[in-house]
């Protein structure tokens, strides 16, 4: 007899919900994102109601895509944190509504780690050095003693943030990410920018700040700006996971998150790795980007593993939740 789990997403701008089966099978993943206006970033209340709204749909279409029943889910999982608070709670009261309504068990999953364990568990990776680089995260982990511990983290905005807040300067829009490093595809010189690692750790505020002063005295082209921002921003990347690499002993590379997505950093992080005899892993760009898969499968190995399910008065959230504070039990 299957096993199904539903796993439902709400961090930020995204309500995603899927199902999967014990197989780890993806049989629905429907999202609906919200997208602000060219100018600004993601206001959380707009994006709650964005989120709340577009809910029906969404439950309704991850039921009729895996074509199940709600009666048939074995249990829920849903993104405790960290994240925006009012989008967590959109996707917190779904969870607890359906789990009281038809009495299934429900898992708290921390974001991050459903980034993670996604990505390991779709190529069956056994220790990798994991890269996780999103609007919420930039961050470079290793498991060990039941935790994905932090060995290389930024020490001021993410990565994606970058990418979005530079996309915004110049009139591109959200996600900025994607059209960023279109925009930068077509550079042809580099411009040398604050480049700041301390250690494994990383600080981007400097070259945000930087780059956008070079944009507002109009010196230099915007696809040159993009080229060396993307440059800069993913050297420093690569050269703090080489850093935490020399000091583990992992057997591959994996990079996961929204900026994933992004060809350059992919190929840069393949020809370090190939320096180290180790293969990169990245998902297809669908599953990089924030989706209610990751928190089921999370949510399944929590489930199969006998994990206590937390009681509806429980399901609380946290916007502000490190990683290596959650201990993975199920592996």
């Amino acid at each position: 007899m299957s096993t199904y789990v539903l796993g439902i997403e709400s961090t930020a701008h995204t309500l995603g919900m899927a199902i999967v089966d014990e197989k780890l099978n993806i049989l629905s993943d429907v999202r609906e994102v919200y997208r602000p206006s060219r100018s600004l970033g993601i206001d959380p209340h707009d994006a709650a109601e964005y989120l709340s709204k577009k809910a029906g749909y969404v439950f309704k279409e991850t039921l009729k895509k895996a074509s199940v029943t709600v009666e048939d889910i074995d249990a829920i999982a849903y993104s405790m944190g960290p994240g925006l608070g009012p989008c967590l709670r959109i996707g917190a009261t779904i969870a607890r509504l359906l789990s009281c309504k038809y009495n299934k068990p429900l898992y708290p999953v921390h974001h991050a780690i459903g980034h993670i364990e996604l990505v390991r568990l779709y190529y069956n990776l056994n220790n990798p050095l994991v890269i996780l680089v999103s609007g919420g995260h930039t961050l470079i982990s290793s498991f060990t003693n039941n935790r994905w511990r932090v060995y290389g983290e930024t020490l001021d905005i993410t990565l994606g943030n970058l990418l979005d807040m530079f996309a915004r300067e110049i009139g591109l829009g959200f996600p900025g990410g994607p059209k960023v490093e279109e925009l930068a595809s077509k550079g042809s010189r580099y411009i040398e920018l604050p480049y700041t690692i301390k250690g494994t750790n990383l600080q981007f505020s400097g070259l945000l700040t930087n780059v956008v002063s070079l944009y507002k005295k109009n010196i230099y082209t915007l696809k040159d700006l993009a080229l060396s921002l993307q440059e800069t921003a993913f050297s420093m990347l690569v050269e703090a996971s080489e850093r935490a690499l020399t000091q583990l002993n992992n057997d591959s590379i994996a990079v996961t998150g929204g900026v994933a997505s992004n060809d350059r950093l992919y190929a840069m992080l393949v020809e370090m790795g190939e320096e180290h005899g180790l293969k990169v892993y990245r998902l297809p760009k669908r599953l990089n980007s924030d989706n209610g898969v990751q928190i089921a499968v999370v949510g399944l190995k929590m489930y199969l593993s006998n994990v206590e399910p937390v009681d509806v008065e429980n399901a609380i959230i946290k916007q502000r939740w490190r990683l290596d504070e959650v201990e993975v039990v199920w592996r």
